[in-house]
């Protein structure tokens, strides 16, 4: 398996101390929010390698049973936002020990640069922290 990337210019990490009660999102109008289904993986699998485009997850027939046979994976913890023409915009991978594994967006649903993403994430109460921890 190839070696993850190293982080890009803008790619950014992101930590949230959970002290506080969770505000349920507003979604742009046309998108919704749904778990994770079983039809669901070959596109999530799409999306993530379109999006992260480094060639780690390998194709869907390895990447898939690696994933769903991990003991951290929980489809209940997967979101995914589809948008009006029931296409999937966005996905938030998570772990069961409370980490985001993948955070990924459509390039066509994208609609924001980093820094405003930033200042949404910040507002959220997440701060930007080392790569390293």
């Amino acid at each position: 398996m190839p070696e993850p990337r190293p982080p890009a210019p803008n790619d950014i990490r992101l930590r949230k101390i959970r002290d506080e009660t969770l505000v349920a999102p507003h979604w742009p109008d046309g998108f919704a929010m749904r778990c994770f289904e079983h039809g669901d993986a070959q596109p999530l699998h799409a999306l993530l390698t379109e999006v992260f485009d480094d060639g780690t997850d390998g194709p869907f027939d390895e990447w898939w049973p690696r994933i769903s046979s991990d003991a951290e994976f929980d489809p209940a913890l997967c979101f995914l936002v589809i948008d009006a023409k029931g296409r999937l915009a966005a996905a938030a991978l998570c772990w069961t020990r409370a980490f985001v594994k993948d955070l990924a967006v459509h390039p066509g649903a994208r609609g924001k640069e980093n820094a405003a993403a930033l200042r949404l994430y910040e507002r959220l109460g997440m701060m930007p922290v080392a790569w390293e921890g």
